[in-house]
């Protein structure tokens, strides 16, 4: 029994449509938008203060890693200015 090819059909449109799409809205998001939403200082100090907590078990590696966040925190605000 021969059958013909007629190319992509509908669903295989689709599937390269969304395929497509997803392509384009990551380059937006990565490429064009990377520049113009750069972290907050709070969200930056938010996210150092977490990793603190996250990766220190001791009380004086975390004092000292918090300590290290502030400073980071401070720097920014003076940046911003």
């Amino acid at each position: 029994m021969r059958s013909l090819q007629a190319g992509l059909g509908t669903f295989g449109v689709l599937v390269v449509l969304v395929i497509a799409g997803f392509g384009g809205w990551w380059v937006y998001k990565n490429v064009f938008e990377a520049d113009t939403a750069s972290a907050s200082c709070e969200s930056q100090q938010s996210t150092c203060v977490a990793n603190c907590r996250k990766t220190s078990t001791d009380s004086a590696q975390l004092q000292a890693c918090q300590d290290g966040c502030r400073r980071n925190f401070s720097s920014c605000q003076s940046e911003k200015r």
